[in-house]
């Protein structure tokens, strides 16, 4: 078979095909499959492991799993976890230490054997989101070898979004429903009556080259136009939106606004947003060590703006009140993040949103502060005027 085109199209069995070349060059394929009720992220032996013919519904607070009459494999929308899992895992060991008989203490780094994962289905809000976390973590102040050796020959499989959900805003973030770089290979899920097929864009030579050994067929004019018909539909049918103004400017603005009391009677503090958003990459570090006091080890695991001991400083936490870490979680993800790494920290996924137990959402506040700003603002004006 010739080398492959810039587009192609597979079918079942050309997926089937793309996990087994993956696996055969000694990756580890990780995708969505369903378990526990929802659309999770797990290793994948085969293709069949996928979500075909499952959908989900999602609202402020909900998620549910529905069942699809069409079989689609990725019409779902994004699940609890991201791939922020498997890069910057939740729990890492980082060095361990014994003290022999003689009571000498010895010092070993963990150095785990680094991985090579290709990453299946991955969103475009994903995509960014990947491409956040390289910012922080690859580089820099804040820079994690063991995320840099799990991020380093990673395989990137792009789905592009043809179902958003109703808490997506990806659009208004602009992170998709495209998928316009960072990929190594970009799937369009499409289920016609002319059958059930993707259309396959490259990204890399690495792509191309993984491409070169799956069954496909060149893309036709029809399947590649129903495709971008497809994603320029789902543009259009975000369950959300931002306000579209400048909210790094607004969040830095509304410090002082009346709306951080009404986020702060709801909000359980219970650190969920942190927790499923692509790109919170805060750690702490914990020492444990066995009865006997002879071996000792140091962990890395995730932390929270949320928890109260995360702002701890001598005689207490910086942040007691709901109002101040609330404030500093929308504010650092919108706003201050452009001060320290020269972007947004939201991608638009909507996860934060579907999975808080009670149902804040994130553009809801940022559209409530930009109205009570608007509104000081023209209080203002009319004081001015009638002066």
């Amino acid at each position: 078979m010739s080398s492959s085109p810039a587009t192609a199209v597979l079918d079942r069995n050309g997926l089937d095909a793309l996990v087994e070349a993956l696996r055969a060059e000694g990756r580890t394929v990780v995708g969505p499959t369903v378990r526990d009720g929802a659309v999770v992220l797990d290793e994948l032996t085969a293709a069949g492991q996928l979500p075909f013919g499952w959908g989900s519904e999602v609202e402020a607070g909900r998620y549910r799993l529905v069942p699809r009459a069409d079989g689609a494999a990725f019409a779902h929308t994004a699940g609890p976890q991201s791939w922020k899992a498997f890069l910057h895992p939740q729990r890492e060991k980082l060095w361990s230490a014994d003290r022999a008989a003689d009571g000498r203490v010895s010092f070993a780094a963990e150095r785990p054997v680094r991985p090579s994962y290709a990453f299946l289905g991955v969103r475009p809000c994903d995509l960014r989101a990947i491409a956040v976390q390289d910012n922080v973590l690859t580089g820099g102040y804040y820079r994690d070898d063991g995320y840099r050796r799990r991020r380093e020959g990673a395989f990137l499989i792009a789905a592009e979004c043809t179902e958003p959900g109703a808490t997506c805003f990806c659009v208004s973030m602009g992170s998709g429903p495209a998928a316009e770089a960072g990929f190594d290979l970009a799937l369009t899920e499409i289920v016609d009556d002319a059958g059930h097929r993707f259309l396959v864009r490259v990204g890399s030579a690495a792509g191309e080259a993984v491409l070169s050994r799956v069954p496909r067929r060149v893309a036709d004019e029809e399947t590649a136009s129903t495709a971008r018909n497809a994603v320029d539909a789902a543009r259009e049918r975000m369950g959300r939106s931002m306000p579209p103004v400048d909210l790094r400017t607004l969040l830095g603005g509304t410090l002082e606004a009346d709306r951080w009391d009404d986020v702060a009677a709801r909000c359980l503090t219970c650190g969920n947003c942190t927790m499923v958003c692509p790109t919170c990459f805060c750690t702490t570090t914990e020492d444990v060590s066995d009865l006997t006091g002879d071996h000792a080890e140091r962990w890395q695991r995730w932390d929270s703006c949320f928890d109260l001991d995360f702002s701890y400083l001598h005689g207490g936490p910086v942040r007691a009140s709901a109002r101040s870490r609330y404030r500093q979680w929308l504010t650092h993800k919108l706003s201050t993040w452009y001060d320290q790494f020269g972007s947004s920290g939201c991608v638009g996924c909507g996860r934060c949103i579907t999975w808080c137990p009670v149902g804040i959402d994130i553009t809801e506040e940022a559209a409530a502060l930009h109205d009570e700003l608007a509104d000081r603002l023209r209080r203002q004006d009319a004081e001015e005027t009638q002066r």
